[in-house]
């Protein structure tokens, strides 16, 4: 294992075990809140913290995985452990979406139908604002070590952090109306959950999409494609860059490509020029990237290329 990579694997360790602390503090609380609040609502929330606690864990689990070094078996590393976390935790999340918008709606129709739904305690409220500061300064940290880890997996649980901030939120207008206007308005509770929902459930098909077409192996956006011909083509004599092949391996990307030079050009001379693309390529998209090169002579009356 390099230097580089064990330097990322604990940070990300270090920023999901600090995530998974403030989770469990708040599952506990939330529970705790709930019952004695009486508020169904904190009830759910605290089952969406459990959802972040259990996702922080995937997230421990499949980037010890994916960290693993190139071995016989896995020619291109274990990166995909990574992308598969971030469709699990995709996953998770669109399902307490879809939890929270039918129990959303659920209580609507109660509500509708003539159902008074129950005055939540002042603790329930103090759990809501709570959850929403700790969850939001723990998407923040989360996001930035993500970012600059490039880890899709952290990226996503830092999501899931914020998708329990909001959720709160959510929680908060609900029970908050409640306890200043009274029983008639705590239909605002799962009229806001129904809103927050939306955001989670969308989110969520997001990282779905995009952690499938990773595990599809599609090919990389069109502008970085285009930045990878740019700095092909900025090594004197080459031209033609061609086959272009790429996709993204967890945190890595996998470049192929043809290219021309000069017939005449010596061997150890060609060398030299893809080493230099080489280099050019793995300085901007990191050291771990996985290039091949396949190099052709450039065309004329006597060279056909293979």
């Amino acid at each position: 294992m390099t230097e580089s990579t064990d330097n990322r694997e604990r940070r990300i360790y270090r920023v999901t075990l600090a995530g998974s602390a403030i989770n469990v503090f708040l599952l506990v609380f939330k529970f705790v809140a709930g019952i004695v609040g009486g508020s169904a609502a904190m009830i759910a929330d605290a089952v969406h913290s459990l959802s972040d606690f259990l996702t922080d864990i995937v997230v421990l689990a499949f980037v010890k995985l994916s960290s693993r070094p190139i071995d016989k078996d896995h020619d291109f590393g274990h990166g995909k452990y990574e992308t598969l976390a971030t469709a699990i935790i995709g996953v998770a999340l669109f399902v307490v979406g879809l939890l929270l918008c039918y129990n959303g709606i659920a209580k609507v129709w109660q509500s509708l139908n003539g159902h008074t739904l129950p005055q939540p305690g002042v603790i329930a409220l103090v759990a809501a604002l709570l959850s929403i500061a700790l969850k939001e300064w723990a998407y923040r940290f989360t996001a930035k070590v993500g970012r600059e880890c490039d880890s899709p997996a952290v990226v996503a649980n830092a999501w899931h952090h914020r998708s329990d901030a909001l959720s709160s939120i959510g929680t908060a207008v609900g029970i908050g109306g409640a306890i200043l206007l009274g029983n008639r308005w705590a239909i605002l509770d799962p009229l806001a959950a129904i809103a927050v929902s939306f955001f989670i459930i969308k989110t969520a098909w997001q990282m779905i999409v995009k952690a499938v077409q990773e595990l599809l192996e599609v090919s990389l956006p069109d502008d970085i494609e285009n930045k990878i011909v740019q700095l092909v083509e900025e090594e004197p004599t080459v031209s033609e860059v061609h086959h272009l092949r790429t996709r993204r391996i967890g945190n890595r990307i996998a470049i192929e490509m043809h290219l021309r030079m000069p017939p005449d050009t010596p061997l150890y001379i060609a060398h030299d020029h893809a080493s230099n693309i080489e280099q050019r390529l793995r300085q901007a998209f990191g050291p771990d990237t996985i290039i091949n090169i396949h190099m052709e002579p450039t065309k004329n009356t006597t060279h056909q290329p293979h």
